[in-house]
């Protein structure tokens, strides 16, 4: 049966006209103003020929209620189907609905423990459709209470007309596109901040206690709205005095390379704790890089620094990576050596990597780097930065006083200004001082 309008009642809905009300009779059973075909996408969005679809559930066995026309806000005809239970409303509520006017006197409404209970099976079984409820004027209570548990709005059958019956479809719907929407950013909210959290707890803790020397470190993702990505690095101090760092980079970019990248960092640590260095540390470390990735494509370039207790000599292990840099008091910044460097991690099954010794001296500055740092554009052209660049830049910054923190950031920019905005690759950069 149809829905709340007393006969006698039933005025015209077609704003400005006298388009005759449509009634709908018990047995009429379900009526449908619309055809098959009319079918669309989107629950709460506009069918195939921009109107709106109303399913009305409701069973009236004194056949008083009738559904006049009414227009959308284009003036075009609400389609309305009409079911006289839930299993009738389960089969007629296809993806062209829109909204669905539920009668709260509806049979099996009022069930014992809860009078509620058809409403919150409707909102169950379609909860991406704005509904309706209807009851009468001495029940606005329940009215208000159909509210809160989910319906849209209520509407009183006594008061209702085709104007306002309209009116009230078209706000139901928008109101629940909007809350949808609501819902839908709320939710990218929570997981971009879960993600923040989880993402910021994988980043480093440096551990150089009763270390002399001073730390600064730089990052930035390429990966859009990340904070970390397929680039890693970690700092610590063993308790003969040493000082390990290191630097890595994952080849490709996601959350995959990511926790990849992290996997590395925290087995690297272990392993430095445990005391193993150079060609042993990195060729456990290429174990794991075999057993965790996901195929055998991915490998991960590395460079490990040993700095003595003294602080004055330094062993150098380059797995693919770019050589450190390196500038004192008097001398110009300049490269470390990278002539012994080995292979990749995960390219070669039984690869060495030779541990070169370097001579740091008194005083100095050794920055470690991923290649996004080098990789980035210089101009309109094909040029790249490249670690020459990279270098007549870091003297400029340490020759207008920078250090620490703020050269990393502004080194970083400066390489992002000169690639004419944000790096398409994940930069990471350690700094020790002595």
């Amino acid at each position: 049966m149809p829905v709340p309008i007393p006969r006698q009642r039933a005025i015209p809905a077609v704003e400005g006209g006298q388009a005759p009300a449509v009634p709908m009779t018990p047995s009429a059973g379900p009526a449908d103003r619309t055809t098959a075909d009319d079918t669309t996408n989107s629950s709460t969005g506009a069918g195939p020929t921009g109107g709106l679809t109303l399913l009305v559930i409701e069973d009236d066995p004194t056949g008083s209620l009738t559904v006049p026309e009414m227009p959308d806000a284009a003036g075009k005809p609400i389609r309305v189907r009409t079911a006289r239970n839930l299993t009738e409303a389960e089969r007629l509520l296809t993806h062209d609905v829109n909204c669905i006017l539920l009668d709260l006197a509806l049979p099996g409404a009022k069930a014992d423990t809860d009078e509620l209970e058809t409403l919150r099976h409707v909102l169950r079984l379609a909860p991406r459709h704005a509904v309706l409820a209807l009851t009468t004027s001495g029940d606005a209570e329940r009215g208000a209470e159909a509210v809160r548990v989910g319906a849209q709005d209520y509407l009183f059958r006594e008061e209702l007309d085709g104007r306002l019956l309209g009116r009230a479809i078209r706000y139901a719907v928008e109101r629940k596109r909007a809350d949808v929407a609501q819902r839908k950013l709320t939710e990218s909210r929570l997981r971009a901040q879960e993600n923040a959290r989880l993402e910021r707890g994988l980043l480093p803790t440096p551990l150089l206690e009763g270390s002399s020397l001073r730390f600064a470190a730089g990052y930035r993702p390429g990966r859009s709205r990340a904070l970390l990505g397929g680039d890693f690095y970690d700092t610590v101090r063993t308790p003969d005095g040493s000082v390990h760092a290191m630097i890595g980079d994952v080849c490709g970019h996601g959350p995959d390379a990511a926790a990849l990248g992290v996997e590395l960092r925290i087995a690297w640590r272990a392993l430095t704790f445990a005391g193993l260095c150079g060609d042993q540390l990195l060729s456990t470390l290429q174990q794991v890089l075999e057993h965790e990735r996901a195929d055998d494509e991915i490998f991960a370039t590395l460079c490990t620094v040993d700095i003595a207790p003294d602080g004055r000599r330094a062993g150098l292990c380059l797995a693919g990576h770019p050589s450190p840099l390196i500038a004192s008091p008097g001398r110009p910044a300049t490269l470390l050596p990278y002539e012994n460097s080995g292979p990749a991690l995960g390219l070669l099954p039984r690869a060495r990597w030779p541990r070169m010794q370097v001579e740091l001296g008194p005083s100095w500055s050794l920055m470690l780097y991923t290649d996004g740092l080098i990789e980035g554009r210089v101009g309109d052209g094909n040029r790249r930065l490249g670690q020459e660049g990279m270098v007549e830049l870091i003297r400029r910054q340490r020759a207008a006083g920078l250090e620490g923190e703020e050269l990393l950031e502004a080194t970083m920019n400066e390489v992002r200004d000169l690639n004419g905005g944000d790096l398409t690759d994940d930069v990471a950069v350690l700094l020790l001082d002595r």
